[in-house]
């Protein structure tokens, strides 16, 4: 289960698009009436006017849920959710509308409430972003909600704003890393796609401490992008790719095959700001030294042949 909060000045605007979309079905109403949408505004602006300093007035919540989880919600079920998922937020005795829609695949309503409660104090917004987050967690455990794996299952064509590029970085660093063996390469690869990395230094040092990617001018640390982004996890992905990259190429050789030409090879940690430049694989690369440096073992048989034949 998913939350997502926002306020607003305008009772009209927001009850228009909640109950006039498409496929829109009114669950619930709490001290307001819905047969209509004249009705609903006349009544929430009529609240709002026993607190006229609070400017943004309209609450405009929306729970959505995995498909996997249509059958556990039907509309009795939902509008309990949104009662449990409110008063777990301290909004309450207050004003509001329940109302599903169908266009998507998720199931999710949308809660309109009156900021300006029923007593005409004003519901605060403070931290209520933070305390989503935690309310979310516990209600999707409690009542066995899908949890999914990573962000594939996540709908990009629905993503605006900061989410959009998150969720754009997560996918191309993701590609990006599958191949890549140090982070010159990894460079290489995400500015083809307008991503830049920014290091973290710890001060007065050449340590890197953490990493953050640019894109269309936002900048996000690795690890809000995705805890598997931060720099530590990158580098561990970086480091694999490099030693199964040359393992590879040592079968090939054990084998007696070439490996293909390719670019000077670094340690993973190698291409960054600062690092010098250093090739490990020397060796590998030199025909000349290929059987001693790749398989020491084939080299030392060969010694022992050799030194037999000089007993005879």
């Amino acid at each position: 289960m998913i939350g997502k909060i926002m306020i607003g000045s305008s009772f009209g605007g927001a009850i228009r698009y909640v109950m006039q979309k498409e496929k829109a079905v009114v669950l619930h109403g709490e001290g307001i009436r819905t047969q209509d949408v004249k009705s609903a505004i006349h009544d929430f602006n009529g609240q709002r006017l026993m607190n006229p300093e609070l400017g943004k007035a309209v609450g405009h919540l929306v729970l959505s849920w995995s498909a996997f989880d249509k059958d556990k919600l039907s509309q009795k079920i939902m509008v309990h959710r949104a009662a449990e998922y409110m008063a777990k937020m301290k909004i309450q005795n207050t004003q509001y509308l329940v109302v599903e829609h169908r266009d998507t695949n998720q199931p999710h309503i949308h809660i309109l409430y009156n900021r300006v409660d029923n007593a005409g104090k004003s519901i605060s917004d403070q931290f209520q972003k933070r305390m989503n987050q935690k309310v979310c967690k516990e209600m999707t455990l409690k009542h066995g909600y899908y949890i999914g794996k990573g962000k594939t299952l996540v709908n990009r064509g629905k993503l605006r704003g900061k989410d959009k590029i998150r969720y754009e970085l997560a996918d191309q660093i993701r590609i990006a890393s599958r191949s890549a063996v140090d982070w010159k390469q990894l460079e290489g690869a995400l500015s083809s796609s307008g991503i830049a990395l920014i290091y973290k230094y710890k001060s007065g040092t050449n340590q890197i401490q953490g990493i953050s990617f640019e894109k269309d001018g936002k900048v996000l640390k690795g690890s809000k992008v995705d805890r598997s982004m931060s720099f530590p996890a990158i580098d561990r992905t970086l480091r694999e790719n490099f030693q199964h990259q040359l393992a590879v190429r040592c079968r090939m050789l054990d084998r007696g095959i070439l490996p293909p030409a390719q670019e000077k090879m670094q340690t993973h940690r190698y291409g960054l700001p600062n690092y010098p430049e250093e090739n490990l694989l020397k060796d590998l690369m030199d025909p000349v030294n290929q059987r001693e440096t790749i398989n020491p073992e084939l080299n030392r048989k060969h010694k022992r042949k050799k030194s037999r034949g000089l007993h005879l």
